[in-house]
């Protein structure tokens, strides 16, 4: 694997190797008839603050994610379903801030974002402010394949996006089992949820108006440092080449009732297009962070036209500090938090290959960010086992300010179509 360590703006840095990420296979896997089919994903567990003494823990869940996601590229399911199947995995996990264990808001309850979008269709599946729903994902990915039967009766355009009681019934109303939405809260969940509820109550108490507000950023940004962790998602390329990203979140924690994030925003918490026309790269991006910044910016889709430059390292970088950090639209913004998993890939003919009749697709992935911490896991159909990483901003970098950037590349040798 070649990787980019950690960098501030405009700060270059020698490749190096990711820590706990070993190199992965580049030519390897298996050939003829009994080929399993090829595919790759990466995952990220969100962008934000992720403790030495959880690390096991948040690396765990996106080891079993990527175990998931191969096991269903394997089999052969395409990318759009296997991307959903990673992301339950994630939000099943009480360590992140997805599905069930969300972060609560102000009225206490659970309240969650997620999309997905399908590189070969380019459909978008979306739901927001989504209640009683153990796994908001599967609500967006059964809204984007519902889309793909046409329209509906009398000529209706079908919904890519829901939210609040009306994606809860339609989820119902197609099969999807609803939750009681007091159970899907954790000891931990409900544990953050008392304290920061109390630091907002003595806040109100003790301070004037303009200090109040003050104190309520604090809380909110120590509590998206320390508590459950924001966004979680998935990126993937199955064995025809095509992508698909998705995104799962319950949002900030102490957020207005309604409110809803990137997560579920088109263009801003994930984007999927295969290779067509002009793009030479088939892309996947999903986004984690501070979803008003992420919303503003258009992450994802900035991410996913930025890729198809030459040097997708340099390319990634640039958007993170342009479109990003020093984006026009957070000029008033101190502190800028956000976090991207990125996938590219292409199939290239290779000389020295076409004598076994085969046609690798070249995969090169990254992730980046401008929080503290983000933790991710990736996999390949030829690896063995998932690598997972702890990424981390360099000693002496401010969050918000400064960013990390790594990645790597494999290559899948795939049967000729």
């Amino acid at each position: 694997m070649e990787a980019a360590g950690s960098l501030g703006p405009g700060e270059p840095q020698p490749p190096g190797t990711a820590e706990g990420a070993a190199p992965m296979n580049r030519s390897g896997g298996e050939t003829g008839s009994e080929a399993k089919s090829v595919g790759f994903v990466l995952v990220h567990a969100g962008a934000g603050y992720h403790s030495e003494s959880k690390a096991k823990e948040y690396k765990q869940v996106c080891k079993k994610a990527c175990q998931k996601a191969i096991e269903k590229l394997q089999a052969g399911v395409l990318a759009v379903d296997v991307v959903t199947a990673a992301l339950i995995e994630l939000e099943d996990s009480p360590f992140t801030n997805a599905g069930m264990g969300s972060n609560l808001n102000l009225s206490g309850d659970i309240e969650c974002d997620a999309s997905t979008m399908d590189g070969k269709s380019l459909n978008f599946g979306a739901v927001g402010a989504l209640r009683g729903i153990k796994n908001p994902i599967l609500v967006a990915n059964k809204l984007l394949s519902e889309a793909q039967k046409g329209k509906l009766s009398a000529g209706r355009i079908p919904p890519c996006f829901l939210v609040g009681e009306g994606a809860y019934k339609w989820a119902v109303d197609h099969g999807i089992v609803p939750y009681p939405p007091d159970m899907m809260a954790t000891k931990f969940s409900l544990s953050a949820f008392r304290k920061n509820r109390r630091k907002l109550e003595l806040a109100e108490k003790v301070e004037t108006e303009m200090i109040q507000t003050k104190k309520r950023r604090e809380v909110s940004e120590n509590t998206n440092d320390t508590a459950s962790l924001d966004t979680v998602g998935a990126v993937v390329v199955d064995h025809e080449g095509n992508v698909a990203a998705a995104v799962s979140s319950g949002g900030l924690a102490m957020k207005h009732p309604g409110r809803v994030g990137q997560a579920a925003v088109y263009g801003c918490g994930c984007w999927a297009e295969n290779t067509s026309g002009p793009n030479v790269y088939s892309t996947a991006v999903s986004t984690s962070g501070c979803g008003e910044h992420l919303v503003r910016t258009m992450l994802a889709r900035e991410c996913s036209v930025a890729l198809q430059a030459e040097d997708a390292h340099q390319a990634l970088l640039e958007t993170m500090q342009k479109k990003f950090i020093r984006s026009p639209f957070l000029a008033h913004e101190d502190s800028v938090l956000g976090g991207v998993i990125v996938l590219r890939c292409c199939k290239c003919s290779l000389e020295s290959e076409s004598a076994i009749n085969t046609q690798p697709l070249l995969v090169e992935f990254l992730w980046s960010h401008t929080t503290e911490s983000m933790c991710v896991g990736y996999m390949s159909t030829q690896d063995g086992k998932a690598k997972t990483h702890i990424s981390r901003l360099p000693p002496g970098a401010v969050a918000g300010q400064s960013l990390a950037i790594e990645g790597g590349v494999c290559r899948l040798r795939s049967p000729m179509t």
